[in-house]
């Protein structure tokens, strides 16, 4: 697992599962597990397959749009690319929320 820098203060720093559409800025840290238990994914595989997606440090993120029932799944733009997940595998990747 990868142990994130500290954040400036005053920052906004959050889970990438609580994020609404029109959120954006940059990952901060991936795999801290924080994943909800029973996903049915071991938390070491997650975090794998969420770097191979690229959502690493630095990658600039924003959230597109969400589900209609539950806000699940939700839809980001990762650098060029946009990528759907469900909420609970989210909950692995933290961003520092850009300043509105």
């Amino acid at each position: 697992m990868r142990v994130p820098s500290d954040p400036p203060a005053g920052s906004d720093l959050l889970a990438l599962s609580q994020a609404r559409p029109g959120d954006r800025g940059i990952i901060v840290s991936v795999g801290q597990g924080m994943a909800q238990p029973g996903s049915g994914v071991d938390p070491e595989e997650l975090e794998r397959r969420l770097l191979e997606f690229g959502f690493v440090e630095g990658a600039h993120i924003e959230v597109l749009h969400e589900g209609a029932i539950g806000h699940d799944p939700i839809v980001v733009r990762l650098d060029d690319m946009r990528v759907a997940l469900r909420r609970a595998d989210a909950a692995e990747v933290r961003f520092q929320r850009d300043a509105a």
